[in-house]
């Protein structure tokens, strides 16, 4: 039986390798890479139902690299951290976890020959990297390959073009998410691997374990920033019951923070946006607080998901509109009231207080307040001898410091504060040129901003109150 002749036709698939599935085959195999949840997720589903259609067991690999582009020691904390929780909720279900050491399409196409697999379901991701891997496993499998599409709320494939801005996006989004904001079943595994068959070995899912193994360093650990799908539900349920009345007016203000403080566990796939948006929908919060929190969620993150799958150059300053690149260089020997090096800007060395005050933030607690974000970027602008050193210094050290680093959301930001993306252009001034320009005195007139910086002076006595 051909793979194409099991599924269904949906956006959210894509078929990478089709053919014959083995059917005396002795499992199926679920990748699981992006998706890193055991709960809410379609290529989970996908794999328990094509599993349970073929009386096959369900074999789960997650293929853990020490070497992925721009991730630190923290990122890695992070991610082992909610390991234990995917193991737990996979187990309930009847499918063993299996994590392993290595480039995760060698791990995959390794596990896939000893264990005699049928069939291989993976989940979709539009960055460079994890479609290199993607594409090399495809190259490597005798079975049949399937991607799903599991941490938007509406298939990116829908959108087969890049999209010039949130206006543009917006209505096709608004046409379908109906569609799609439903809630997601949970199926469970009907055939297990057999106990006189040992499972394949992988390492113990255990935190430290895997970190000490890993040896991974660079930026440290985050005191007080957990991850797992566990810790994402609570987040989940604090940010509706005590941030999301009130949100569209006061989600810009970074102290006390309003957001859901969830962009890192979306970005590792520990929790799933349709979840987040069901639960928001159903919630007792006013409308107008509901549509701004989907406004963010889906239409601002899913551009930016847009913008990574169909543009080449998404964390490059090549990736930034003709016109935002040719007015900076018109703007380019414009004079700098202050030139910073990249070492100044990590180490928080400018002249500007509530500058330092948000790259102190990140450094120190992983994340920083997204309007603090567009402002720290566009200084960097400011402050850089051209954009092209700025849009590298932005995304270097983004990728560092941010837990939600080498994240759409984060290119698609910076290629927006600094290159014009998504954006129009704006009367011309000094530097900037037409891109959107952002002032000390404007943020200071807009955000509390003494009160941002008695915080910030607290985290670094080491008191964290957010």
């Amino acid at each position: 039986m051909n793979l194409s002749a099991l599924i269904s036709k949906d956006p959210r698939l894509r078929i990478v390798q089709d053919g014959m599935i083995h059917e005396d085959g002795r499992c199926v195999i679920y990748w699981m890479q992006r998706s890193q949840r055991g709960d809410d997720n379609p290529a989970l589903n996908l794999a328990v139902d094509l599993a349970n259609n073929l009386r096959k067991p369900l074999l789960t690999v997650f293929g853990l690299t020490a070497d992925y582009p721009g991730a630190q020691r923290r990122h890695y904390r992070f991610l082992v951290e909610g390991l234990p929780d995917t193991r737990d909720k996979l187990a309930a279900k009847g499918i063993p976890l299996i994590v392993r050491i290595g480039r995760p399409d060698d791990v995959v196409a390794k596990l896939a020959q000893e264990s005699a697999a049928c069939l291989v379901v993976g989940d979709e991701n539009p960055l460079r990297v994890a479609q290199e891997w993607r594409d090399t496993l495809s190259k490597c499998l005798t079975v049949p390959f399937v991607l799903v599409d599991s941490d938007v709320v509406v298939p990116t494939s829908l959108f087969p073009k890049e999209e010039y801005a949130a206006r543009t996006i917006r209505p096709k989004i608004h046409k379908v998410w109906d569609q799609h904001l439903i809630s997601i079943p949970n199926p469970r595994a009907k055939v297990r691997w057999s106990e006189k068959d040992a499972i394949p070995e992988g390492l113990p899912i255990d935190p430290d374990f895997l970190i000490r193994t890993l040896g991974v360093g660079g930026a440290g650990e985050v005191k007080d920033y957990r991850g797992g799908s566990v810790e994402a539900e609570r987040r989940l349920r604090r940010f509706i019951s005590e941030r999301l009345p009130g949100y569209a007016i006061e989600r810009n203000q970074p102290t006390p923070y309003r957001t859901s403080e969830l962009s890192a566990h979306l970005h590792f796939g520990q929790i799933s946006p349709v979840t987040m948006a069901l639960a928001a929908m159903e919630s007792a919060a006013p409308a107008d607080d509901v549509e701004s929190f989907l406004e963010e969620l889906i239409v601002r993150r899913e551009i930016a998901v847009n913008f990574v799958t169909h543009n080449l150059y998404y964390d490059q300053y090549e990736g930034c509109p003709r016109w935002a690149r040719e007015t900076l260089a018109k703007h380019a020997k414009d004079p700098r009231p202050f030139l910073y090096s990249h070492s100044q800007f990590e180490a928080a060395e400018t002249h500007d207080p509530i500058w330092n005050a948000a790259q102190k933030e990140m450094v120190l607690t992983g994340r920083m307040h997204n309007y603090l974000r567009m402002y720290w970027a566009k200084k960097i602008l400011e402050w850089s001898p051209d954009a092209e050193t700025a849009f590298q210094v932005a995304i270097e050290l983004n990728d560092r410091y941010e837990m939600d680093g080498r994240d759409p959301n984060g290119y698609t930001g910076v290629a927006w504060a600094i290159g014009g993306k998504h954006d129009r252009p704006w009367p011309e001034r000094a530097i900037y040129g037409t891109v959107r320009s952002m002032s000390y005195d404007g943020i200071r007139r807009k955000l509390d901003t003494e009160l941002y910086l008695k915080r910030i002076r607290s985290i670094e006595s080491g008191v964290n109150d957010c």
